[in-house]
């Protein structure tokens, strides 16, 4: 198949949705790990428990599919652009009014409304990127904007420096900072044009002929929905397998690092995070997603050992980078993968949405992952290798099968423009 290359302007433009989709997923991330690393200092300075600041994420993650269903309706319904500039203009104040909250009831009513801008926002970029890109564009674009979420992790991991001079209060003051991004939007980002082509075409369309409700593509595509729900859930097992308790429960308590030694790693396999997501999504523009993805988690499963087992910092920082980079490898595939998998009327609706309620069932990972070590009783390398090994594993069979199934019925290679603009 020989795809044509897009236009000097064309190629402007897509640099443009990249960038916008990538800063957007970037800062959103950023604003998120904000509150994870300053737990502590929330619950000093309203007076309470650690315990009680901890429900502030558990509200966010619980939130999320909400965003990823409300925000994906308004987008399929009303256009990506104005959603995602709404999403962001809408958790750029959430952090502002966080940083002024007066106590701890209105920062957790504050930090569950932030899920829901959360869960919205990945979606609707991740659409209007990919329905904006030139098809041979896709891959890496995938691979660009997955890289927001490890990039929003270090750019978070950075600002925190800035606690003893400007307190918790200042950091998310800065994370406010990003409804520049809504600015840059607004004035080079264009409406995604696969979403203006089906709104005109439908316009024009007899009432018998126009694209079905939301409940009718579901019930039409029920396995469909069922298939990338557990799909997600299987990755985000993996990735929070992989990140949640790794660095301060594992290296820090359990192997003894000092502080500076793990944070030296973060730093290093956040990198490999964001090099493997994008080398990943562009080797799935030549060897189709699915088996890009395939690749990516098997891979994972040799670096378990080396991941979990050695006790020299040299060998752990080794294994950390290399499990980084291909659990993210993997990820950089998603975006696209995804919305191409997608019924076109609800493309903004349902790859955010299986992301957010895999990451929901996935939700209960560090408890999973601490109840098998206190059963082994051996500490936490076989509880990290089970779960991370059981997520690639249900990954792979997960992607294979659907790689098959598809390959039966349709032959078509999942880098090609979208076939499946008329609904399924």
């Amino acid at each position: 198949m020989v795809l044509s290359l897009p236009k000097p302007d064309e190629r402007s433009t897509a640099r443009h949705v990249v960038i916008a989709s990538f800063l957007g997923w970037m800062l959103d991330a950023c604003d998120f790990f904000l509150v994870l690393f300053t737990l502590d200092n929330v619950a000093h300075g309203f007076g309470v428990s650690l315990e009680a600041v901890l429900l502030a994420p558990t509200l966010t993650l619980v939130t999320r599919p909400i965003g990823a269903f409300l925000c994906g309706r308004a987008a399929d319904r009303y256009g990506r652009k104005p959603v995602l500039l709404a999403t962001i203009c809408v958790y750029s104040l959430i952090e502002l009014l966080s940083a002024l909250a007066p106590g701890l009831g209105v920062f957790l009513f504050l930090r569950a409304l932030f899920g829901v801008a959360l869960g919205g926002e990945w979606g609707v970029g991740a659409s209007l990127m990919m329905e904006s890109v030139p098809p041979g564009w896709r891959g890496t674009a995938s691979g660009i904007l997955q890289a927001g979420y490890p990039a929003g992790y270090l750019l978070a991991s950075l600002l925190f420096l800035l606690l003893p001079v400007i307190g918790w209060r200042g950091l998310f003051v800065l994370g406010s900072c990003a409804i520049f991004s809504a600015l840059y939007i607004w004035l080079c980002v264009p409406e995604s044009p696969d979403w203006l082509a089906r709104q005109k075409a439908g316009a024009g369309a007899p009432a018998g002929e126009r694209a079905p409700g939301l409940l009718a593509v579901v019930r039409n595509n029920a396995m469909l929905c069922v298939f990338a729900v557990v799909l997600m859930s299987a990755f985000n097992f993996m990735s929070h397998g992989s990140q949640d308790l790794y660095p301060k429960v594992f290296l820090g308590l359990e192997r003894g690092l000092p502080a500076p030694t793990i944070t030296l790693m973060v730093v290093l396999y956040t990198l490999a995070a964001m090099a493997g997501g994008l080398c990943f999504g562009m080797l799935s523009q030549r060897i189709g997603r699915q088996y890009a993805i395939a690749l990516a988690v098997c891979l994972v499963l040799p670096v378990l050992p080396l991941w979990t087992l050695p006790h020299s910092a040299l060998w752990l920082g080794v294994g950390a980078v290399c499990m980084q980079f291909c659990v993210q490898g993997a990820w950089g595939v998603v975006p696209a993968y995804l919305n191409e998998l997608s019924p076109a009327s609800i493309r903004a609706t349902f790859p955010g949405l299986a992301y957010q309620c895999g990451n929901l069932f996935a939700a209960s990972t560090p408890l999973l992952q601490t109840g098998i070590a206190r059963l082994c009783g051996v500490g936490l390398a076989p509880a990290l290798m089970a779960v991370v090994g059981g997520g690639a594993l249900a990954v792979l069979v997960l992607t294979l099968l659907n790689a098959r199934r598809q390959k039966a019925e349709s032959g078509l290679y999942e880098g090609s423009p979208f076939a499946d603009s008329a609904e399924v």
